[in-house]
């Protein structure tokens, strides 16, 4: 007597059933709903304290909700220098670096998930071993090229270098795997392209990648400090993560302002992860079984 295939559940529907168990579970979701707060406490104190005065803050015994709510530091934070241009370049560098990040890591990540050529797993592996090199080792030798080209002291010059990552490679390539290869196939009997076939096939298929790595570039150059600090020595180009360095002073810090400001710089990341997030998940899963 044979067992029809449906009546044995295969391993992936008892993993669905399990995890939607587990999801009803009243004792599951009180943890994740703790887990959550744990992890929003230090950013929902600062939200909450951007709105306190600089008394207030230091007030014993401490308090999470401000008594006397006030917007001065969100108008002390808007005014401290030049807020305007700060975020200008800060949004310039981190839209820049993303467009760039995007097209030079599909570019890469499309020759090794759909071209069969001699070295093509040896290049890949060379990608992948480059994420082990610490980013401190290479920066001096990478501010030696930039000086030499003249892009010191330039916002190009922290936007074109960490434009092509191994981490974009790996997750584009990953994911651009699981695009069937006899589309590619009916494309160029169609009489496409190759440049065609990235731009109208890999390109819209593989947006879920796109957008997560849309997603960690952004927040990658949105928060950098280190290399700007490096590359960047004029007044007028500093971003905001170094203006934000220079709120805090040699015989003083502002708090409240420094907290306002420091509200303010996370909400650009806030709108992109809103945006972007659909498609976050499906990316970081899709391909993972691919070799």
């Amino acid at each position: 007597m044979t067992v029809p295939a449906t009546a044995v559940p295969t391993e992936a529907p008892r993993a669905v059933l399990r995890r939607s168990r587990r999801k009803k579970n009243p004792l599951w979701q009180v943890l994740a709903l703790l887990l959550a707060v744990f992890f929003l406490l230090p950013v929902i104190w600062v939200v909450l304290s951007s709105f306190k005065s600089g008394a207030e803050l230091f007030a014993f015994p401490p308090t999470l909700l401000p008594t006397e709510p006030t917007p001065a530091n969100y108008q002390n934070a808007l005014t401290t220098g030049n807020f305007g241009l700060y975020a200008s370049n800060s949004l310039f560098v981190a839209v820049m670096s993303t467009l760039l990040a995007l097209f030079t890591n599909s570019l890469a990540a499309f020759a090794l998930a759909k071209y069969r050529f001699k070295g093509r797993g040896f290049l890949f592996l060379l990608t992948l071993a480059t994420i082990m090199i610490p980013l401190q080792v290479i920066m001096v030798p990478i501010f030696l090229v930039l000086r030499q080209i003249g892009l010191t002291d330039s916002l190009w010059g922290i936007i074109i270098p960490p434009a092509a990552t191994p981490t974009g490679v790996f997750l584009l390539r990953q994911y651009m795997l699981s695009i069937p290869d006899e589309i590619l196939e009916a494309a160029r009997v169609d009489g496409a392209s190759e440049w065609g076939i990235y731009w109208r096939i890999i390109l819209p298929l593989s947006i879920p990648a796109l957008a997560t790595l849309a997603i960690f570039s952004f927040t990658w150059r949105w928060n950098d400090f280190v290399w700007p600090f490096i590359v960047l020595t004029s007044e007028n180009k500093s971003t905001l993560q170094l203006a934000l360095a220079r709120l805090v002073g040699q015989f003083g810090v502002d708090w409240s302002t420094l907290l306002a400001a420091t509200v303010i710089t996370m909400l650009p990341m806030l709108v992109v992860f809103l945006l972007l997030q659909r498609y976050f998940l499906s990316s970081t899963t899709a391909g993972s079984v691919k070799g």
